[in-house]
C-alpha cells in the first residue's frame, strides 16, 4: 500500500471547489460508481429494514441518507468533513421535505460525536478510500453500532494485480487519496474491529465499466459543462481527462478495483 501525503484539507479543498461540482455533473449526485443500483445491492445485502436508525460515514451531499430514508423507510445521520457538503446535504434534505429524518453533522469520521450502541448500521459508499486512518474509521463505526447491527460499505481499492509506485502516485495524486486499502487490508482492520464479515466482494469488471462511462460522459456528452465549471480552461479539461484515461487503464488491467462489504457486530 503505497501511501501519499494528502490529508483531509487536500479532500475538502476538491469537494468544497469546482472539482466537487464537477465529480456530481459527472456521476450524479450520489458520487459513486454504479448509483442507485449499487446502493440497493448493498442495502439488500445488509439487511437494512423500515424504522433502523443508520449512519453515513462521508455522506457528501446527502444523497446516500436521503435515498435509504425514501427507499427503505429508516432514520438517517450523516457524518462529513467538508463545509461545502455539509451545507449542501442539509439544503438539499431540507428541500425533499426530509430534514426531519436526517441529523447532519460535519465533523471527523475517526472520531464519530455519536455514543456507543447508538445506530442499526454504518453506512459508506465510495469514499472511505479519502480517510487516512482507515482502522480508526472502522473502529469507531463499529462502536456505534448495537449488538447485532452492521456496517456496510463500497469503496475503491487496489486491484488483484499490483500497481507499480509511479502508477499509484499518478492514481493517488490525481484522485486526491491517501492511499486505497486492498481487499485483504479492509479483512483484517474489520476484524480487529470485532466484526464478523458476512460479504466480501471484489466489483471487478464492473469498475472498469464504470470509470469508462464517466469518461465518455466527460468526452461526449457533458463538455461544455464540464468547461463551465472549470472556468472554460480547456489546458485542465485534457489534462483532466488524461488522467481518466490513465485511471481507466489501471481498471481494465485489474490494477484498481471496486469491493463491497458487510459485517456484523
Amino acid at each position: 500500500m503505497q501511501h501519499t501525503n494528502i490529508i483531509l484539507k487536500d479532500v475538502n479543498a476538491v469537494y468544497d471547489g469546482p472539482e466537487g461540482v464537477l465529480w456530481e455533473l459527472i456521476m450524479g449526485e450520489q458520487i459513486h460508481v454504479g448509483g442507485m443500483s449499487s446502493s440497493q445491492t448493498l442495502a439488500n445485502k445488509a439487511g437494512i429494514q423500515k424504522g433502523m436508525k443508520g449512519l453515513d460515514l462521508c455522506s457528501a451531499l446527502g444523497a446516500g441518507c436521503r435515498f435509504l430514508v425514501k427507499y427503505y423507510g429508516v432514520n438517517m445521520a450523516g457524518l462529513d468533513g467538508t463545509k461545502t457538503m455539509h451545507q449542501k446535504a442539509q439544503e438539499r434534505a431540507k428541500a425533499e421535505g426530509l430534514a426531519d429524518k436526517i441529523e447532519f453533522k460535519l465533523g471527523d469520521v475517526t472520531a464519530i460525536p455519536w455514543p456507543d450502541n447508538t445506530f442499526d448500521f454504518v453506512w459508506g459508499e465510495d469514499a472511505w478510500c479519502y480517510v487516512v486512518d482507515k482502522e480508526k474509521l472502522i473502529k469507531e463505526a463499529a462502536r456505534v453500532i448495537k449488538p447485532g447491527g452492521v456496517v456496510a460499505f463500497t469503496d475503491w481499492i487496489e486491484g488483484h494485480i499490483p500497481m507499480t509506485p509511479e502508477e499509484s502516485k499518478r492514481v493517488l495524486d490525481f484522485m486526491k487519496f491517501p492511499y486505497m486499502e486492498s481487499m485483504d487490508g479492509y479483512r483484517a482492520l474489520i476484524k480487529k474491529a470485532g466484526l464478523k464479515i458476512e460479504t466480501d466482494e471484489y466489483l471487478f469488471p464492473e469498475f472498469a465499466k464504470y470509470v469508462e462511462l464517466y469518461l465518455r460522459m466527460l468526452t461526449e456528452q457533458l463538455t461544455s459543462d464540464a468547461l463551465k465549471i472549470i472556468g472554460d480552461n480547456m489546458e485542465l479539461f485534457q489534462a483532466m481527462g488524461g488522467e481518466m484515461m490513465f485511471m481507466l487503464e489501471m481498471a481494465k488491467a485489474g490494477k484498481m478495483d471496486r469491493c463491497r462489504f458487510v459485517a456484523r457486530k
